[in-house]
């Protein structure tokens, strides 16, 4: 009895030391600015990261997860944008055909996007990768959509959103090989 009534406590007293260095032995305060130096638009992917609440505290798996929810509401709002802008259009049928077949594209977008999130979420870096890849290349469809119509020019509001979205995706794209895989 002797020799446990004086190993719990050592044992407790112990682990309670260590504690603080095993819990923060994974936290690394520069995660964002490394892992964000392996993509293409390091800028870019370190504002959004450091704006993020959780992106201080997360791993690179949830850095990428991160990205893409900012890669969906892009999607999304564009979407929203192109529906909104359809009923603008009254008779230009060419146009609405084409803002229609944009708009599926960007939904087209987000539907990808969302399944990255779950594969990506148990550990299919490789599905993951080419969810995000489709995604970002969802807006050229977009672009071909515009350039089919005789005089109708791609609007230079969808260019910017379309190389936002790109521009995250190629973000997501970097984070991901990052991910040992």
């Amino acid at each position: 009895m002797g020799y446990y009534s004086w190993f719990l406590p050592l044992f407790v007293l112990q682990i309670s030391f260590l504690y603080p260095i095993i819990s923060f032995a994974d936290a690394n305060p520069n995660l964002i600015q490394e892992t964000c130096k392996k993509t293409k638009y390091y800028d870019l992917c370190v504002s959004l990261l450091e704006s993020d609440s959780s992106g201080p505290k997360s791993d690179t798996k949830e850095l990428a997860l991160i990205m893409i929810r900012y890669g969906i509401a892009k999607a999304t709002d564009t979407n929203s944008y192109l529906s909104n802008q359809i009923q603008g259009v009254a008779n230009d049928t060419l146009m609405k055909t084409a803002m229609r077949e944009c708009a599926d594209k960007y939904a087209s977008a987000n539907d990808a996007l969302q399944n990255s999130v779950q594969v990506l979420s148990v550990n299919m870096y490789d599905y993951a990768y080419l969810h995000v890849m489709a995604a970002g290349d969802y807006p050229n469809g977009c672009r071909t959509a515009f350039n089919r119509g005789p005089g109708m020019g791609y609007p230079s509001e969808l260019a910017v959103r379309e190389d936002g979205l790109k521009r995250i995706c190629d973000v997501v794209l970097g984070i991901i090989d990052s991910l040992d895989w």
